[in-house]
């Protein structure tokens, strides 16, 4: 069988899954008495319906619930086929994965030994924020995956007609708890919501992923028959650790205090003990070895008396519960030490406790070697390996916290700081550049702080002071493994970073060697960003740090939405590569390496995609094997709320991370490639800040977008502006990017594009040629103009044009849509001339993808217009009688907005 008829198969399973569940869904709702309803759905039909009574939100509920399980169905499609595929094709056959990877560097004659050793300096950190792009309530997401559950039981093939009519019955009842449940939050989430929700991804589904993707590099290792001795402890493995942004980032978030940044290190504290703890029992079960049959080293029994009587009382009790199982005992032990270790504020020798992950990693080390020399190393890697592992990768603070704050922000709180220590000029947001550096390469040679703990300051000056005492209480009683990085947003110069060490000095973690980030966020910041790099590099403060540790990771982020909204896709991507490229110059120069940051979003607009094409498109030899990347949103489910497509991913970003880490940078660079891609950004840049700095712009876009809507919805804790001004600077990157997606236009996705290649070939003829041949040998090139076609595929002119009938200023809206609707129709005709073949023949899966929704969507943006039309009536009016209406009709909105979601997969 070809990998073309099984991708054939697939895509029919999807039809075939999908209306069986229409037909499920259908039979609930004329269960309950909704028969019309079920007439009205447009889902896979060939031609419209008749118009729709745009006063029943009934049906917007609906068809967002049969997108939703359209998307389960594709989901658990997508993973029935990579197992068909690696049946048929072998490991090697899926994209990306461990076994291509192994398959391809066996291929180049490179030496397992070589690879081991690499692959154990690999560092991937996923890092889960709570940006507000996540539109469907939590309820609704455990309804999402208690169904998408049922749907996997349906694979087997041997369930019996009365069990298939049991599940079919579940999959109604699971459903008409969904229809029954609000589908939108009406109340903006609350910071312990946005918690609860990272906590079980955490707990429950990260633990199994990294134990499921060990073992899909261990079957691709000896599948390769390499030796496997190279891989038979944790250590000889990439690391794998988690992030969170979740009591941390308060970047313009008001409601992230001091106190929930303490409680969230502690409650996340908490739960990686007590996974841990569940762990260790399920070990003492599994390690019954008797004394009896087995002969135990003298010394090891000696050892473990001695630990049993430091363990007082409660030591001799775990030893009288295995009294002829020695291994038990010792996991007894450890266990005690565990449940001290999870007592707070009670004094415990230290011999009593674990201070830290590491001492409890020693005591499993010894525990495995011991396991090996009693010849039941077959027991270590079974049962011994994943809980090593856990702790490897999960310490005993579950994930590394990241703080971040606006350089801004940071400035307003040391002028509070100096006006209160009664320093003469305290408008330090006013200051020269020369004069801030002046100032703090001074103070930074003292350990004196301005003020005594405890004095108020101002605002911004207690908050920020308040948030990094927590941190300086935490490390204090901890350590520092919970704590990730101090995140600089809109990082613009040296003294926007010196400052934050400052700040540590006043609360005493100026030894702490806590990592400083810049976070490069528009163009200007990204071409700036190798000059602060070596500035701050070369600082007497960094210099310290790097001489004190072997091994010196830099972190820098990557901003990806902001530098999308400043400049169009084009211009961020090329300008983040190039970046990417410097940036490591630079380090490698200090000789230190580069961890770089990604703060990708879910949409293409923002550097969402597939990872392993993200990663495979990088510049070679800019991947040190340390790297870290955000997940945001809506993305958080869609790529780890089952279990399957959750180690589906988390090995994408390894294997991808381990590939990029061994190949070396190109000796010699194509300056052609890089002036075309300079002048063809040029271009681009051009056309869209045209678009963007129209005198009617604002207006427009506040007319043709339902970016008004989206600021009342209750989709995230965050205010969807910084500062409350109106004004697309203020305006963040989540709801510009959801309002374009919403009303069809995505502009932000492709806007530029299609002027730029079609004047870049008018003026540059054999340049434009030389693209096209290279477009199949660049990753960059490539992945990049397949992003834009897929965001130009997923807008519809038609739509855009009902949409924009809602700008009044005729003049206007015909200048701004000739402008927008030409460069649309031009980038999608220019893109396949570049990659060579049309669109129908390369994408067919996403074609068919849209066919399965279009006709829906069209019906929900008719009612979207609509509403948007009678809301706006009523607000412009000024008709205060009329607020119970509007309010309707901003909840009918609202619903539209989560299911047109659903429907085109994304949001911001």
């Amino acid at each position: 069988m070809t990998k073309e008829l099984l991708q054939f198969e697939g895509l029919e399973k999807i039809k075939v899954d999908f209306n069986y569940l229409i037909s499920l869904f259908s039979e609930m709702l004329i269960s309950i008495g909704e028969e019309e309803l079920v007439k009205s759905l447009p889902l896979d039909k060939p031609e419209m319906p008749k118009k729709i009574d745009h006063a029943d939100e009934k049906l917007t509920q609906a068809i967002g619930i049969c997108f939703e399980l359209l998307n389960l169905v594709e989901e658990n499609a997508a993973t029935q086929y990579r197992r068909k595929i690696e049946t048929s094709f072998g490991l090697e056959s899926t994209r990306g994965s461990w076994g291509e990877t192994l398959y391809n560097w066996k291929k180049e004659g490179l030496d397992e030994r070589e690879i081991a050793e690499k692959l154990s300096g690999i560092k991937v950190v996923p890092v889960l924020t709570a940006h507000p792009t996540e539109a469907k309530r939590l309820t609704v997401l455990d309804i999402h995956r208690e169904l998408y559950l049922l749907l996997v039981k349906r694979e087997n093939p041997n369930w019996s007609t009365l069990e298939q009519a049991g599940l079919k019955r579940e999959i109604i009842s699971l459903m008409e708890r969904w229809w029954r449940t609000g589908e939108i939050y009406l109340q903006k989430p609350r910071l312990e919501d946005e918690r609860n929700n990272l906590m079980h991804y955490f707990e429950n589904v990260f633990p199994e992923a990294v134990r499921l993707t060990d073992q899909r590099l261990l079957d691709a290792w000896t599948s390769m028959g390499f030796s496997s001795e190279l891989l038979d402890s944790p250590e000889h493995f990439p690391m794998i650790q988690f992030g969170s942004w979740v009591g941390g980032d308060r970047d313009g978030h008001p409601f992230v205090t001091p106190q929930f940044t303490a409680s969230t290190l502690r409650l996340q504290r908490q739960a990686a003990l007590q996974m841990i703890q569940n762990q260790l029992i399920h070990l003492a079960e599994e390690l019954s070895f008797s004394i009896y049959r087995v002969s135990f080293p003298i010394k090891f029994l000696k050892e473990l008396q001695e630990k049993a009587e430091k363990l007082g009382e409660e030591g001799q009790k775990a030893m009288e519960r295995n009294p002829s199982e020695p291994l038990r005992q010792f996991v007894n032990l450890l266990l005690q030490r565990l449940a001290n270790t999870l007592k707070e504020g009670q004094n415990f020798e230290e011999e009593e406790v674990f201070k830290s992950a590491k001492s409890l990693s020693l005591e499993l080390k010894k525990l495995r070697q011991l396991l090996f020399d009693l010849k039941a190393g077959r027991i270590a890697k079974q049962s011994l390996f994943p809980i090593e592992r856990i702790v490897q990768c999960f310490g005993f603070h579950l994930s590394k916290i990241d703080i971040r704050q606006n350089s801004a922000y940071h400035e307003n709180a040391i002028s509070q700081i100096l006006a209160t220590s009664g320093a003469k000029d305290t408008e330090y947001g006013s200051w020269s550049e020369e004069k801030r550096l002046s100032f703090l390469n001074k103070e930074l040679k003292s350990n004196r702080p301005f003020l005594v703990a405890g004095t108020a300051c101002g605002p911004e000056a207690d908050n920020v002071l308040g948030y990094l005492r927590e941190v300086k209480i935490y490390i204090d009683e901890y350590g520092k493994e919970g704590i990730g990085s101090i995140i600089v947003s809109m990082t613009r110069s040296l003294s926007d970073l010196l400052l934050v060490h400052l700040l540590l000095r006043e609360v005493g973690l100026h030894d702490a060697d806590l990592p400083v980030v810049p976070l490069l966020e528009t163009i200007d910041d990204l071409i700036a960003g190798p000059e602060i790099l070596s500035a701050y590099l070369s600082h007497p403060v960094v210099q310290k740090q790097i001489k004190s540790k072997p091994s010196f990771y830099q972190e820098v982020m990557l901003g990806y939405s902001d530098s999308n909204k400043d400049g169009g896709i084009m211009t961020s991507r090329w300008n983040i590569y190039k970046a990417e490229e410097n940036l490591t110059k630079v380090a490698r120069e200090f000789g230190v390496k580069l961890c770089l940051f990604h703060g990708r979003g879910g949409t293409i607009s923002r550097g969402g995609g597939k990872i392993h094409r993200f990663l495979d498109s990088m510049p070679l030899g800019s991947m040190s094997g340390h790297i870290k990347m955000t997940v945001q949103g809506e993305t958080i489910a869609n790529m780890f709320a089952n279990r399957l497509t959750a180690t589906y991913n988390l090995e994408m970003f390894v294997a991808g991370t381990a590939r990029q880490a061994l190949i070396k940078e190109e000796e010699i660079k194509d300056e052609r490639l890089y002036k075309i891609m300079d002048q063809l950004v040029g271009m681009a840049r051009e056309t869209y800040r045209k678009l963007l700095d129209h005198p009617k712009f604002i207006y427009f876009y506040s007319k043709a977008t339902p970016i008004d809507v989206l600021e009342q919805s209750k989709i995230g804790s965050r205010p969807a502006r910084r500062t409350g001004q109106r004004s697309l600077e203020d305006l963040r990157s989540i709801p510009w990017v959801f309002s374009w997606s919403q009303s069809r236009f995505n502009i932000s996705g492709w806007f530029g594009m299609g002027t730029a290649l079609d004047e870049f070939q008018k003026q540059y003829p054999e340049d434009f040629d030389y693209l096209k041949r290279l477009v199949n040998k660049w990753p960059f090139l490539r992945y990049s103009l397949i992003q834009i076609e897929s965001n130009l595929l997923n807008s519809d002119s038609e739509i855009m044009k009902s949409f924009a009938e809602l700008v009044e200023d005729a003049d206007t809206r015909e200048e701004l849509m000739d402008l927008i609707l030409s460069d649309y129709q031009t980038c999608l005709g220019k893109i396949e001339e570049v990659l060579g073949a049309s669109v129908e023949a390369r994408r067919r899966s996403a074609l068919e993808n849209n066919k399965l929704r279009n006709n829906s969507l069209t019906i929900l943006h008719d009612i979207q217009i609509n509403y948007l039309k009678k809301w706006r009536a009523i607000l412009e009016g000024g008709n205060l009688g009329a607020k119970e209406e509007a309010d309707q009709h901003l909840l009918q909105l609202l619903l539209l907005v989560n299911a047109l979601s659903g429907g085109l997969k994304n949001t911001g």
